[in-house]
């Protein structure tokens, strides 16, 4: 069975963030920055930050575990960890996160698209299912942007946390609930330097020229993505929802990477659809680049916001520019 009779069906769910917790109020007693300025600005009021020592691949360790859990199982043919925070710039961090799952001599890689990590590495997987190439997948996103964050800067500071999120994936049929359908895929590179680490590439290395130490902080040009976002995610979405044959009223949950709580409701509105259907935990965890949606996933399937039968649509954006958008009906499962 490959191809059109073959689709990469969501078995399994799970989801991990770090016990520190950085409040709003504490990032107010070391910036110029307020409870009142992060909330009315992102929608953020606490984000969760790695300690000293742990790394992402901690984390995706912790959520991959979780979602095999979730599967009854603890194998996978496959295992894919979206990050653009990895534990080293070489290797990958997928190879270490199967070992530590048992999973030696498995298949494993990175993806990197940064928010949209998530959706990339769900597609490049389903493909490899689809062609008969797996048959089972743990796919991952983590990140741990406090690692890569200037610590004076009170806007990106305030946004991001760290996190990480995993489904397990398992061949099926297209016709049933969990199958993944509608992936739509994009990117715009001659808008790269709106979302960046300048400095630790082969670009800047290459000069024999030391680093700047601004250079080698994750920087955004905020105004600018935000319109890129909201433009680029509902486009995705409604491409998405159209190659299933779906309306906007026909979608039940709408579930986005968490960048910013005004993004989400721009989103909304430009998709026609109510905001109420976008499930939403980034007031609790902040944005969790490619973490972000496995994460709400997570949430929303705990908290019975999502229920099985729903149509759902996955969406998320970020550096490259990247976005992408995927569409399953929701599965009946347990989160691990």
């Amino acid at each position: 069975m490959r191809g059109a009779d073959r689709a990469a069906v969501v078995a399994g769910l799970g989801a991990w963030v770090p016990q520190t917790v950085v409040t709003n109020d504490e990032l107010a007693l070391r910036l110029d920055t307020s409870d009142e300025w992060i909330r009315s600005r992102t929608g953020i009021a606490r984000r969760h930050v790695i300690a000293p020592g742990e790394s992402t691949g901690d984390l995706a360790v912790e959520a991959g575990h979780r979602a095999l859990k979730s599967a009854g199982t603890g194998t996978a043919d496959l295992v894919v960890v979206a990050t653009s925070t990895p534990d080293r710039p070489c290797p990958a961090t997928a190879p270490e996160v199967a070992s530590r799952l048992g999973l030696t001599g498995v298949g494993a890689f990175d993806v990197a698209a940064v928010c949209t990590g998530f959706v990339y590495a769900l597609g490049v997987t389903a493909a490899l299912i689809e062609s008969g190439a797996a048959r089972t997948a743990l796919v991952i996103g983590a990140d741990t942007f406090s690692t890569i964050l200037n610590p004076t800067d009170r806007t990106t500071r305030a946004i991001f946390g760290d996190g990480a999120g995993a489904v397990f994936l398992r061949a099926g049929d297209p016709a049933e609930d969990g199958a993944l359908r509608g992936l739509h895929l994009g990117s715009d590179g001659t808008r790269s330097e709106l979302i960046e680490v300048a400095a630790g590439g082969s670009r800047q290395r290459s000069t024999g020229l030391p680093a700047e130490e601004a250079a080698t902080y994750f920087t955004m040009e905020g105004r600018s993505v935000f319109a890129e976002a909201v433009r680029r995610m509902a486009a995705s979405v409604q491409t998405t929802a159209e190659s299933l044959g779906w309306a906007s009223g026909d979608i039940d949950r709408i579930v986005l990477h968490q960048a910013n709580a005004r993004i989400l409701a721009a989103v909304a509105d430009r998709v026609d659809v109510p905001l109420e259907r976008f499930p939403s935990n980034i007031e609790r965890v902040g944005n969790t680049v490619a973490a972000s949606i496995p994460l709400v996933l997570a949430d929303a399937a705990e908290s019975g916001e999502l229920r099985a039968g729903q149509r759902v649509v996955l969406g998320g954006f970020g550096g490259g520019l990247t976005w992408g958008s995927v569409g399953l009906v929701w599965p009946g499962l347990t989160v691990g």
